[in-house]
């Protein structure tokens, strides 16, 4: 996630009063740290929103870095249309994935019958692609990097989620501890966070020389994400509660649940509007 490090590196966490140290770990062990007080935040929104549904977890997403869902399915090259996918396999990142009930409102959409007409298979972390390109996976859910592999190998792009479903993606979230207790740390860390997405979204070569750095990929690759990857980029850090309640809608389905889970109590956009109205008063500029 080259958002915090990079607002890290420009300067606006240390502008806000913020040491920022940042600590790649799996997302669930980061929702464990945050609640025992040892992480104040974390970049796995989704798995906050996991955890509020299923244990009531005392935790807010309170950042959307996109309004646009990056997840892609791609096919064999012999699939060309959704209702060919039907009796075909789908390698996903989990067969209880959110991105897995996603692809089921998408293949609904256009015309079939989700759990009955095609195969979910997890065929283990980061074997999707390979899997789809052995033949063994007719069809894979992918991330932006797989994404490109898959198609400069002459995998076809059958959905872009995006495109298909409306809800939030790169989320931060936070205790409602330290919401309560310590609201000018939360609001400083937003507000730097917002400054970065200013500057991934103004500054092309800047944000190609970022990606570079701290996702370690090439200049031709960095460049097609820019390209692809910033229509995606909320201008104010927040969705809109029609988003709010999609990703809620889903993450029901994920926890299996027929509770609906409020969006007041699993979302608190109030930092990030507030820092997007204080840097437009302020006419900020990266």
């Amino acid at each position: 996630m080259v958002i915090y490090p990079l607002a890290q590196q420009k300067g606006y966490m240390k502008e806000e009063g913020i040491d920022l140290k940042v600590i790649y770990i799996a997302p669930v062990t980061s929702i464990q740290a945050m609640l025992g007080g040892d992480v104040q935040f974390t970049g796995a929104g989704s798995s906050a929103l996991v955890s509020i549904a299923r244990a009531n977890a005392p935790l807010k997403v309170i950042v959307s870095t996109n309004d646009r869902v990056l997840q892609w399915l791609l096919t064999r090259p012999n699939i060309s249309d959704p209702k060919e996918l039907k009796g075909k396999r789908i390698a996903t990142t989990g067969v209880a994935s959110i991105a897995t009930f996603m692809l089921k409102q998408i293949l609904a959409k256009h015309g079939l019958d989700a759990s009955k007409d095609v195969i979910y298979l997890d065929p283990g972390t980061n074997n999707q692609l390979p899997a789809l390109l052995a033949g063994t996976m007719d069809a894979a859910v992918l991330s932006v990097e797989q994404r490109y592999v898959g198609l400069d190998k002459g995998m076809r792009e059958m959905f872009f989620f995006g495109n298909e479903v409306k809800n939030s993606w790169g989320t931060l979230g936070t205790t409602d501890k330290l919401i309560k207790e310590n609201p000018k740390l939360v609001s400083a860390y937003v507000r730097a966070t917002i400054k970065a997405l200013r500057y991934l979204r103004q500054d092309k070569e800047s944000a190609i020389a970022a990606l570079i750095k701290f996702s370690g990929v090439s200049r031709q690759q960095a460049s097609r994400l820019y390209d692809d990857l910033m229509p995606t980029f909320s201008r104010s850090g927040a969705v809109d509660e029609e988003a709010q309640k999609n990703d809620l809608n889903i993450v029901r389905q994920v926890v299996n649940s027929n509770d609906t889970v409020p969006t007041a109590k699993a979302y608190d956009f109030s930092f990030a509007l507030e820092a997007d109205r204080q840097l437009n008063q302020a006419n900020w500029r990266p």
